[in-house]
């Protein structure tokens, strides 16, 4: 497979300001040192509590938020250096699937109108040539190219997302990021919405950054999974190995928190200690030793790196150096 996208050291810092004069005081380490690789066609996952980074990591991916420092590369087009005109030429490759699909679509725009104005803003598919794309994108997302017409509160929470999909899909992307893209959704739709993105990533040729916080989900379409805590990744495996095997302390009390349909079965259930740690001050050494079950000493003193432990296996905790 060739790397599609190349995150390396990416850093998202928000500057604290008080004072008449607007004088920094601090910051926020929302992201702080993510680094990973995408392949044509992969699906990767990043999971983790709220407030972990994930969302701030995949709008700084796509220049949403201005990356503090690091590198992205988007087929080998350095995405962190691109002017505007060439962030307007990304952008056509690299797309966003919103979590609420409430908020994010246009109440004063017709269904048509949302999906084509991305395709008008880019001037592509002119004419009945846009008229026929909008129909069979909304016919493939499940939804008829007669309710193009209709407003998005004429739509179930569901159908708005299969709407933002299509918009999604407009300018014929190659990356799509979701961002908790069936969080707001049913369980049953939530599974409609989970085999939809599978069909269209065989379909349309994508790769995905699926943002999520339940791991139930994210098992049933990534290939990969980046488990993040306090703006860094902790583990990084393929779905199999991490659900068979976690080795991050956090990453098993995650797996842990998981129910278990059987009410017969025992599962053992890691409860982790106090609150996550604010990103303003966060812990010295490993961000996760003042709550991990398995600390040892140098664990508040020294900042673990993340290594490879197995084939394309890669953990940042001291129990495997």
């Amino acid at each position: 497979m060739e790397s599609l996208l190349s995150v390396e050291n990416l850093k998202v810092h928000f500057p604290i300001k008080k004072g008449l004069l607007s004088k920094t005081v601090g910051n926020v380490f929302a992201v702080d040192g993510v680094s990973f690789t995408l392949e044509k066609g992969e699906t990767i996952g990043l999971v983790g509590e709220s407030g972990c980074g994930k969302t701030t990591t995949g709008l700084a991916i796509l220049r949403l938020i201005t990356p503090t420092g690091g590198q992205v590369k988007f087929e080998g087009r350095d995405v962190s250096q691109s002017s505007k005109k060439e962030m307007r030429s990304l952008k056509k490759e690299m797309q966003i699937i919103f979590q609420d699909p409430y908020s994010s679509l246009n109440p004063r725009m017709t269904v048509d109108q949302i999906i084509s104005d991305p395709m008008d803003i880019h001037g592509l598919f002119p004419g009945n040539e846009r008229k026929d794309r909008v129909a069979h994108l909304l016919e493939r997302v499940g939804l008829s190219a007669e309710q193009g017409k209709r407003y998005p509160h004429q739509f179930s929470g569901g159908q708005r997302q299969r709407i933002g999909i299509a918009r999604a899909l407009a300018l014929d992307p190659k990356l799509i990021i979701g961002d908790e893209p069936v969080s707001a959704l049913d369980v049953s739709i939530q599974a409609q919405i989970i085999n939809l993105l599978v069909d269209l990533q065989q379909e349309f040729k994508l790769s995905y950054i699926i943002i999520a916080h339940d791991l139930a989900v994210v098992e049933h379409i990534c290939d990969r999974i980046a488990v993040m805590y306090l703006g860094k990744i902790v583990e990084m495996a393929s779905y199999k190995d991490l659900y068979r095997d976690p080795k991050h302390p956090y990453t098993q009390a995650l797996l842990s928190a998981i129910p278990v349909a059987n009410p017969k079965k025992n599962k053992e259930r890691i409860i982790l200690e106090g609150d996550v740690p604010s990103p303003i001050n966060p812990p010295s050494g490993c961000h996760f030793h003042p709550r991990c079950h398995k600390k040892i000493d140098g664990c508040a003193m020294e900042t673990p790196t993340l290594k490879q432990v197995g084939e394309d296996r890669y953990v940042s905790c001291f129990l495997y150096e």
